[in-house]
């Protein structure tokens, strides 16, 4: 039966958007396969994989995606530099939107989740791992880049990695190696189901933050650029292989175009709100752990 969720606006335009590129999909498969398969080419799993481009066979070795990740990183320290040498009372427009980032970060993840005290023993790091993971999204809408330096498991299983062991030794810094008993044994649980609530615990804290920290960004970035991919390359097909060749229906490249734009603003939302994510989750693990009683 349906219901006023099951009806509702945002629902209804998925299933619109997903019907339209499942039709955009199906018609530019016919076309291709009618053309000969090598004129069209969808979004490969290849492309997270990139061959190396300097370095080749060293422990050195830099594909496409790491000079991406080498090029977001010099970007950021230069932005960040360039943003705080030189701060004016009276502030530029530049300066007023480093200051919002800044004061965002600050405020919403940082103080309201950990307080003043906390906060400020972790604002460094919480500051970086949302410019990273922001820097590191959004390459997948910036022209000549086109992939998210973020969408191969390497980096967000690094950023997993430091939220992981910051956490734990938040707890640990606090209360000693008691921290483990706290976080596994629940105050006021009947004896009999220690074990089993103690197991439970334990793949919640220690497996599956972790885990569902890597996945919800990694599976973000590879949907997105997927679907980037398609877009445009169904655009070029239509428009490049049928429309130059005098059929008509290489006019639905505009349509796969429009829906490509769409899915750029759509991409960048994403990746801010990924950035946003990943860090306040990080707060709130590392809050759970300072916590007196879990």
């Amino acid at each position: 039966m349906l219901n006023a969720h099951s009806l509702s606006p945002a629902r209804v335009a998925r299933n619109v958007v997903l019907v339209v590129l499942f039709a955009i999909v199906v018609v530019a498969g016919i076309f291709a396969f009618s053309a000969g398969a090598s004129d069209f080419h969808g979004p490969s799993i290849d492309e997270f994989f990139p061959k190396a481009v300097l370095f080749a066979g060293t422990p050195f070795e830099l594909n496409r995606i790491m000079l991406i990740r080498l090029l977001v990183v010099v970007v950021l320290v230069l932005m960040l530099w360039l943003g705080s040498r030189n701060m004016q009372v009276v502030p530029s427009r530049g300066q007023v939107v480093f200051e919002f980032l800044l004061n965002f970060v600050r405020k919403s993840i940082v103080i309201d989740t950990l307080g003043e005290k906390d906060g400020k023993r972790f604002m460094g790091l919480l500051m970086g791992i949302f410019f990273t993971v922001l820097g590191m999204n959004l390459t997948a809408t910036i022209p000549g880049l086109q992939i998210a330096a973020s969408a191969n498991v390497g980096l967000p299983l690094v950023l997993a990695v430091v939220a992981y062991v910051a956490f734990i030794y938040a707890g640990i810094k606090k209360f000693g190696f008691k921290y483990f008993k706290n976080a596994l044994i629940l105050p006021g649980v009947p004896v009999a189901l220690l074990p089993f609530l103690a197991i439970l615990e334990f793949l919640s804290t220690f497996i599956v933050r972790p885990v569902t920290l890597i996945l919800r960004l990694l599976m973000n970035m590879v949907a997105g650029h997927m679907l980037l991919v398609l877009c445009f390359s169904a655009t070029q097909f239509f428009i490049v292989t049928l429309l130059f060749s005098g059929n008509f229906l290489g006019l639905l490249g505009i349509g796969s175009f429009a829906f490509g734009m769409a899915f750029v603003a759509l991409e960048i939302f994403v990746g801010a709100l990924q950035a946003y994510v990943f860090a306040i989750l990080t707060a709130i693990y590392l809050q759970m752990s300072l916590a007196e009683e879990h």
